[in-house]
């Protein structure tokens, strides 16, 4: 039997309006009434899922858990301890942030609890409304007071898929170190420390909790999530998912984010119903 479903939040577990549908949570509440762990598996910060954490039932329990950061966090829910934090090392951080600045793109910088912007936009704006809140925006192109906080990730809020690439590209030429990069929700490139990443914190919170990796089922619809598709026993693609990411799933769902996949992922792989 699978013991933990991890999920991807947004474009996978919420809908277009931001939300968990009741048929969505009912399903969930009904997965973890049955000893499943389900845990949310996000880029954003723990604190953003707060509410969503409530609506599933799992708010401040002991022994259920999210991972946050693109995987360079994990939480357990009971007085949001902080169980592994994998940082980006600070100079690295101001050699990204630097090229963010040359090409004047919308920059967020996450650390465990806090998320900072830099240039934000009102498209920005208006795709972090409903999902964050409580973020600092940030004015001139200073980071150093940061230099003592770990640094989780740091993204670029760049819309053309070329443009990611191209940046990309240049970071890898102009930054020596071995960073985790990967895309999210066709607007995002993130960088995080190598040892951080969807699958390998989630193969960590597996291990301690005593759970094999083939007990564990991860549903996602981007690159960033490939790494725990990759990892899970039972890997996961969102029919609105990437074609990439739906390559290497096992399984992609016939529902897309705004029509429940969690409820036929929960009822096809834990109760075994048709």
């Amino acid at each position: 039997m699978y013991k933990i479903i991890t999920s991807d939040m947004d474009e996978t577990l919420l809908n277009d309006n931001k939300t968990i549908t009741p048929k969505t949570i009912d399903a969930i509440k009904k997965a973890s009434d049955a000893g499943v762990h389900f845990v949310p598996n996000t880029g954003r910060g723990f604190r953003s899922i707060q509410h969503n954490l409530i609506d599933l039932g799992l708010s401040q329990k002991p022994n259920e858990y999210v991972i946050s950061n693109n995987g360079a966090v994990i939480v357990e829910n009971k007085e949001n301890q902080i169980l592994q934090v994998n940082p980006l090392p600070f100079d690295v951080v101001e050699q990204i942030f630097e090229i963010g600045m040359q090409e004047n793109v919308c920059v967020h910088v996450y650390t465990v609890d806090d998320l900072y912007i830099w240039n934000l936009n009102d498209d920005e704006k208006d795709y972090l409304t409903g999902r964050v809140k409580d973020w600092h925006i940030i004015r001139g192109t200073d980071i150093k007071f940061l230099q003592d906080t770990p640094i989780t990730k740091i993204i670029f809020n760049i819309d053309e898929e070329a443009r990611r690439i191209s940046v990309q590209d240049y970071v890898h030429e102009h930054v020596k170190f071995a960073l985790n990069v990967s895309f999210s929700s066709a607007r995002y490139i993130e960088f995080n420390d190598p040892s951080a990443d969807k699958g390998q914190a989630t193969m960590a919170l597996a291990e301690r909790l005593g759970i094999k990796p083939s007990e564990v089922i991860a549903v996602g619809d981007n690159n960033n999530d490939l790494p725990m598709i990759k990892a899970a026993g039972l890997g996961i693609s969102v029919a609105n998912g990437q074609d990439y990411l739906q390559s290497e799933a096992d399984y992609v769902t016939q529902a897309d984010n705004n029509n429940d996949p969690m409820v036929e992922i929960i009822n096809k792989f834990i109760f075994n119903e048709k």
